[in-house]
């Protein structure tokens, strides 16, 4: 087994990057605590192609050291913008006819592992504060919620780490072949 060298995983420029197809899908942090989470949410939202990251509340916001660290420069090749309110940035993103989903912990709330995007709807997944989550008036505007299933004692886990396993997902359902098969005759 030999270790990939960077030049040779086809990366995009930023600039091709820029006009790439986006994964239907937009990021919304809800007054996130940790820079460092965010940066995170950047890098992750880079990996998987989403079409932008709403920063909303207390979030922060690009140029910052701390979003740096763990973004790695993702933080400009992946659209943002900022809200003062999540409540206004779900407003602004169902009248732009997403469908949007709180990552949380809520009745009715369907499990990750059986979700089905729909094909041609764009969604948008909320992501709430490290201690509190998605704020009720938040959750009170999405159309849904997905939780993660879990097994163990905690029944959480880190934001930006959520934020990976429910990109993933779509990413896997939305581009099951895609760019996910790079090798002709893979071993495992």
């Amino acid at each position: 087994m030999r270790k990939i060298p960077n030049e040779e995983l086809g990366r995009p420029t930023a600039e091709e990057f820029a006009v790439r197809e986006k994964l239907p899908v937009a990021v919304v942090l809800d007054n996130v605590r940790s820079a460092q989470n965010v940066g995170a949410f950047f890098r992750t939202g880079d990996a998987f192609a989403v079409e932008r990251i709403a920063l909303c509340g207390i979030t922060a916001t690009p140029p910052s050291r701390e979003i740096h660290k763990t973004a790695l420069g993702a933080e400009q090749t992946v659209a943002w913008s900022h809200y003062d309110t999540t409540a206004a940035c779900i407003d602004a993103l169902h009248a732009e006819g997403y469908t949007v989903l709180a990552v949380e912990q809520v009745e009715g709330a369907a499990m990750l592992d059986t979700f089905r995007p729909e094909p041609g709807v764009k969604y948008a997944l909320v992501f709430g504060n490290e201690v509190d989550g998605v704020g009720q008036e938040a959750v009170d505007r999405c159309d849904g919620a997905l939780e993660i299933p879990q097994a163990g004692t905690k029944h959480s886990i880190n934001v930006s780490v959520s934020g990976g396993v429910v990109l993933w997902s779509f990413f896997c359902q939305i581009y099951p072949k895609r760019y996910l098969c790079r090798v002709e005759n893979p071993k495992i």
